[in-house]
C-alpha cells in the first residue's frame, strides 16, 4: 500500500496530491477525499494558529494510518496535515483514502479523521479579528464521540 504523510506549512492541491496518488494504478476504483477548512467561525476569526510536535506527529500519522491499513483494503493512503498561521477559507488537511471499492475508501478517511482530530499530537489557537490572540482550541465532546464508533 501506498502511504504518503506530510506535515507542512505552505499550502496543497488537492488535485495533484489525487494524481499522485493514482497515476499507473489500474488496481483502484475509488478515491476519497477529505479537506478541512479554516472556519471564521461568525465572522470573529481572522486566523487559526497550529502548532505540532515535529517528529512526534508524522509517527502518530503513521500509526493510525497503520491501523487504517489493516481494517481496510485501502491500496493507498494520503495525509497532509498543515501548521502556522492559516485564514478562514484556507486549507488545513487532507486526507486522501483509495481502495478498489468506495466502502473501504469512505471507511478509512472517516477513521483518519476522527483520529486525527483526537489523537495526532496538534495545538490550535484562535487569532481574532482586531489584533486579539485567542485561547487555545480545546477537543470537542462530538469529536470524542465520533472516534467511540471504532472500538
Amino acid at each position: 500500500m501506498a502511504r504518503m504523510i506530510r506535515i507542512q506549512a505552505e499550502p496543497f492541491d488537492v488535485a495533484a496530491e489525487t494524481a499522485a496518488l493514482t497515476v499507473g494504478r489500474a488496481d483502484i476504483g475509488a478515491v476519497v477525499a477529505f479537506t478541512g477548512l479554516c472556519r471564521d467561525e461568525g465572522g470573529r476569526l481572522a486566523a487559526l494558529e497550529l502548532e505540532h510536535y515535529p517528529g512526534m506527529a508524522e509517527v502518530e500519522i503513521n500509526r493510525i494510518a497503520e491501523q487504517a491499513q489493516n481494517r481496510w483494503p485501502v491500496l493507498g493512503l494520503t495525509v497532509i496535515h498543515r501548521f502556522g498561521r492559516i485564514s478562514p477559507g484556507e486549507e488545513i488537511v487532507l486526507v486522501l483514502a483509495a481502495s478498489a471499492h468506495r466502502t473501504a475508501a469512505f471507511e478509512a478517511a472517516s477513521f483518519m479523521m476522527d483520529y486525527l482530530k483526537t489523537q495526532a499530537p496538534f495545538w490550535k489557537r484562535e487569532h481574532l479579528k482586531g489584533g486579539t490572540i485567542g485561547a487555545w482550541v480545546e477537543a470537542k465532546e462530538a469529536d470524542d464521540r465520533a472516534i467511540e464508533r471504532w472500538g
